[in-house]
């Protein structure tokens, strides 16, 4: 059997909140990674309220299966990847992540955190469907969900606005046949 929370770059992990906290405050003052993971507005929490708010989404909500990112090489704290289940019954998730740390940008990291999402949630949680939302300018994003086989589903026209700009949401999904179709590919 393979480990489920370790890939080829990165290890999921679970972390303590004053970890989390100290990185979090961090990644938080860089507007381009707010603005590529999030729609809302970006603003500056202090680490003890990151603190606060880290450990009362652990505890409100069971639908949600969040992991932090350490990079193998060095056991550095990278970013986060989650699974929400939308629902048990029909065996659907929404997954998101973020790399924090702009030094892991564009080397594989995001992609292979993704590949250990998948796996977890297809065999760990037996779903049948993960899907996620991005913002139509985030290429890099695009291109790393593509390699690890999700299929673009949808768009959302002149959804968003940045800088006085209108850009389009996008929604891509893969289903546990593609996912497991690709892993016999890949053997």
């Amino acid at each position: 059997m393979k480990d489920l929370y370790r890939g080829t770059l990165v290890r999921l992990t679970d972390e303590a909140p004053e970890a989390l906290a100290k990185s979090l405050s961090k990644w938080n003052q860089d507007t381009e990674q707010r603005r590529l993971a999030d729609d809302s507005p970006a603003q500056l929490w202090s680490e003890k309220k990151l603190k606060e708010y880290v450990e009362k989404r652990a505890e409100n909500n069971p639908q949600s299966f969040r992991f932090w990112i350490r990079a193998l090489a060095d056991d550095a704290l990278i970013g986060g990847v989650s699974l929400w289940v939308a629902s048990w019954t029909h065996a659907e998730a929404w997954m998101g992540i973020f790399i924090g740390d702009r030094a892991y940008w564009g080397r594989g990291y995001g992609t292979d955190a993704v590949r250990l999402i998948l796996q977890y949630g297809f065999l760990e949680l037996n779903l049948r469907r993960v899907s996620l939302g991005l913002h139509a300018y985030n290429e890099r994003a695009r291109k790393s969900y593509e390699k690890c086989g999700f299929v673009m589903e949808g768009r959302m026209r002149g959804e968003g606005l940045r800088d006085g700009v209108h850009y389009d949401s996008l929604w891509m999904g893969i289903l546990r046949e593609e996912w497991l179709a690709q892993q016999g590919a890949r053997l």
